[in-house]
């Protein structure tokens, strides 16, 4: 069985996106635009850490999947793709974190 990955949602996002917004939600949520998304993404987010404080491992697997889910609507609606975050992510493992956080403006992460 093969594992299902972030890029194998990322296809499935961009091509419901272009899907009737009657019969997707993906494709209403994309078609109502950044302020919708990023709401039911921050929506998400707090429920994670609700789910991720209340120490139930079930939730917190359901809502981690909402938080990416609603991630990946937003980046495709700012047009930044997975592989962008990806290489992000890839070009901070070359140092440890504390050093990349130091490296950032004001030295904060």
């Amino acid at each position: 069985m093969s594992q299902f990955t972030l890029e194998a949602l990322d296809a499935i996002v961009a091509a419901r996106s272009a899907d009737d917004p009657a019969q997707s939600y993906t494709a209403r949520l994309a078609s109502e635009g950044m302020p919708r998304a990023t709401k039911k993404l921050g929506e998400e987010a707090v429920e994670t850490v609700i789910a991720a404080l209340s120490g139930d491992r079930r939730e917190l697997t359901k809502e981690s999947a909402d938080l990416l889910y609603h991630l990946l609507v937003v980046l495709r609606i700012a047009g930044v793709g997975l592989d962008q975050v990806m290489a992000e992510l890839e070009a901070r493992t070359a140092q440890s974190g504390l050093a990349e956080k130091a490296s950032r403006p004001g030295g904060r992460g």
